[in-house]
């Protein structure tokens, strides 16, 4: 794998707001759900055309998320709940064909504020490493 990162240019939905979408009207929530997946799709097939690839062999691969914040006013377990909308959106975008134990191997987490410009990076270790 050469390019082993994708880069998701902004926040993410947390845990908090998607439960109290999901409470309002279930509607609410998938849509939110799809929205949020698309997002992490788009990123994923721009990071693809950009050389990042997985194959077989880098089964299973490790995840590390690096997730930039505006603010240190969401706890960090509700921020890193939208790792399901990013492991959905590698199976949308087809870089993964699953996201089950073969296929994702461990996930490693880290916080930074950053004001001006958060968002979401994800490296990608492969076991061929």
């Amino acid at each position: 794998m050469a390019n082993k990162e994708i880069i998701i240019p902004h926040e993410l939905i947390d845990l908090n707001n998607y439960v109290n979408a999901e409470r309002a009207n279930r509607f609410q929530g998938a849509k939110l759900k799809k929205k949020y997946t698309r997002l992490c799709a788009l990123a994923v097939k721009s990071a693809i055309k950009q050389g990042l690839a997985v194959t077989e062999i880098d089964m299973p691969v490790d995840l590390h998320f690096t997730w930039y914040v505006p603010s240190k006013r969401k706890d960090k377990d509700n921020i890193a709940f939208a790792k399901k909308f990013i492991l959905d959106g590698m199976l949308q975008a087809g870089l993964i064909e699953n996201d089950g134990w073969k296929q994702i191997g461990n996930f490693t987490d880290t916080f930074v504020v950053d004001k001006e410009n958060p968002r979401v990076v994800v490296e990608i270790e492969g076991a061929s490493e």
